[in-house]
Parts: C-alpha cells; sequence; structure tokens
C-alpha cells in the first residue's frame, strides 16, 4: 500500500500543452526537493484545466492546471 501527497500545479509554455506539462511536474519536483520533502518520484499527473493566451489574435501561450502524485516514503 502507498501513500501520495497531490498538488496542483500550472504549467505554461510559448510552443505546446505538453511541453506545459513536462515543465510544471519538473518545476514541482524541484521546488519540493528544495524544501526537503520526504517525497520518491512523481507516480501520476491529471490534467485539470487546458487553456491559452492570445496576443494579437496569435497563440502565444500554452497553460495547464495539474494534479501531480507524490509517493510519500514510509
Amino acid at each position: 500500500m502507498s501513500t501520495y501527497r497531490m498538488i496542483e500545479v500550472v504549467g505554461t509554455s510559448d510552443k505546446s500543452y505538453e511541453e506545459a506539462i513536462h515543465t510544471a511536474i519538473e518545476d514541482a519536483k524541484t521546488h519540493l526537493e528544495n524544501s526537503n520533502q520526504t517525497l520518491e518520484g512523481v507516480e501520476w499527473f491529471q490534467v485539470i484545466d487546458q487553456r491559452g493566451r492570445l496576443i494579437d489574435g496569435e497563440v502565444a501561450e500554452f497553460q495547464i492546471r495539474l494534479n501531480v502524485a507524490f509517493t510519500i516514503k514510509k
């Protein structure tokens, strides 16, 4: 049996939703490692919302809101 910690993050990219997902997960892992949390790797993520930003009618940014789950070490 495992216990998970889930956090919500928002990732952005000027290229794609996929890149925004990768950015959000990597930044979440780095933030948690820097705060000395005892967590193992990412086990799963869930896309909650996708949106984008337009500038002058052109897509300028992809935004993704995720729940990211980490296993808590026992």
